[in-house]
């Protein structure tokens, strides 16, 4: 009996994603047959009926292959409370006591803080607010549901959405992955359908936010009149790490709490009130040899404490990851004369020298917005710098690292939100996100903006857009 339903569906699902087929075949070969044979005699009368039925089938072709846009509704940034605050003086304070019996740990800590480019009110969970953190399965539960109930709520708010409209479910965070997963967690709060389908992804670094994005594009693609929701996260609690290897001690420098809730849609009435259309999504994978793993992992030290490890081959490999990927998006963005420029280099590099320099797209002539994820300052600094952007097209990444410091997946949102927060963002404006992540991947997508857009009332930069941009000095002596 459950064989028999199951193939039921399946017939019931094929009818509903091909119903234009199915009704447009029968009416058109309706048509022919019937046609009387005196009909058939008037060329003119057959000429017309002819070029009407090349039409419909023309037009049925186009309909069906056409791909569905996908809308983003709107979205919604995690603001941690005050409480959760860590200003650099209370960092290296409890530095200090943690690791009170090895100085050098604590001087290198304090100066990658002082380089790091974030300020003063980037926040952490509170299990690592205590003297010694105590990262345990429950504290971190209570950080994910914090994070991720925060965001969904407020997203709810803003779009009126209801949890039954909700049909897939996307959670990615890479680094705590518990049974039972953090969708099943969501799907359990929110009481959503139950035929819902729900995605947890785990292990995929900074960068899986864009690939929750590109799963949710490839499911709306096939399931017509469907709604997405897309939470990306990292839960920061069982990851802090307590040892005193350096390249594992900079992460505990670095990220903070941070957490988005996206809500996509391919409805056609959702187009006026979407803010954002999804143009393209590229991933890109440069992990060929083990030094691409080695970048970004978790190790245990000799000690036996585990925490992330951030190799000296990271810029390096980032680097090589961000060429595949502007190698992919350019063709798809770029004018002509850009794509004509590069293909010219390529060409002189493989026939006469390949030490030449390559040449670099001008992508400015394709995107007015660039968020680029906010991993540190020698990110965004190496990709100004290779994409030649100006200090505006790199501000919103380098507010989001100062007043959020890095919240991994969910940096892009912040970003993006700030740029709107300035009110910038106008109608047909073109974005660029650019993601990295462990592996080594380099993930983007490329929106476009919908409408133009107010500057929000609410959101994570409500109380502090005023004060920003703001001077970012090469180094902080504390």
């Amino acid at each position: 009996m459950p064989a028999k339903l199951k193939y039921v569906k399946l017939c019931y699902q094929y009818m509903k994603n091909h119903i234009l087929t199915l009704v447009l075949i029968p009416l058109i070969m309706g048509a022919i047959l019937r046609l009387r044979p005196d009909e058939m005699v008037q060329g003119i009368h057959v000429e017309m009926v002819l070029l009407s039925l090349a039409a419909v089938f023309v037009a049925s072709v186009y309909l069906m292959s056409k791909p569905r846009s996908i809308f983003l509704v709107d979205y919604s940034c995690y603001k941690p409370p005050v409480t959760h605050r860590v200003p650099f003086s209370t960092f290296m304070e409890h530095s200090r006591l943690i690791l009170k019996d090895n100085p050098k740990s604590v001087e290198f800590q304090m100066r990658i803080l002082e380089r790091s480019g974030l300020g003063e009110e980037t926040c952490l969970p509170t299990a690592i607010h205590y003297i010694p953190p105590t990262p345990t399965m429950d504290a971190a539960r209570e950080e994910a549901e914090l994070v991720i109930f925060s965001a969904i709520d407020s997203l709810m708010d803003k779009t009126g959405m209801k949890p039954k409209d909700i049909d897939f479910l996307i959670v990615n965070c890479s680094l705590f992955s518990p049974t039972p997963s953090l969708s099943a967690m969501v799907v359990n709060k929110y009481k959503l359908r139950s035929n819902i389908k729900s995605y947890n992804l785990s292990g995929m670094g900074c960068s899986a936010g864009l690939i929750s994005i590109d799963l949710a594009r490839d499911l709306l693609q096939v399931h017509p009149n469907s709604n997405a929701l897309v939470v990306s996260t990292e839960i920061l609690t069982p990851n802090h790490y307590k040892g005193t290897e350096r390249a594992m001690l900079l992460p505990n420098c670095l990220f903070r709490m941070g957490g988005a809730a996206i809500l996509l849609s391919n409805k056609r009435r959702d187009r006026r009130r979407a803010k954002y259309k999804l143009v393209h999504v590229v991933r890109t994978h440069k992990g060929a040899d083990d030094k691409a793993y080695k970048c970004v992992y978790e190790q245990e030290d000799p000690q036996g404490k585990v925490g992330i490890n951030l190799s000296k081959d990271l810029m390096l490999i980032a680097g090589e990851a961000l060429k595949s990927n502007i190698t992919t998006m350019g063709p798809l963005v770029l004018p002509a004369s850009e794509q004509l420029l590069f293909l010219l280099t390529l060409i002189a590099r493989k026939m006469f020298n390949p030490k030449w320099k390559p040449y670099i797209p001008d992508f400015k002539q394709a995107f007015e917005h660039f968020c680029i994820h906010a991993g540190g300052r020698a990110v965004i600094d190496e990709l100004q710098r290779n994409l030649q952007l100006s200090p505006e097209h790199v501000e919103a990444s380098r507010m989001t690292l100062h007043r959020f410091g890095n919240t991994s997946s969910s940096s892009l949102w912040y970003e993006l939100g700030y740029i709107e927060a300035k009110g910038r963002m106008r109608k047909g404006d073109r974005v660029w996100q650019i993601a990295f992540g462990s592996g080594f991947k380099c993930n983007s997508a490329v929106w476009k903006c919908n409408r133009t857009i107010n500057t929000p009332a609410d959101g994570p930069w409500q109380d502090c857009i005023h004060r920003y941009p703001v001077h970012i000095p090469e180094i902080v002596k504390l």
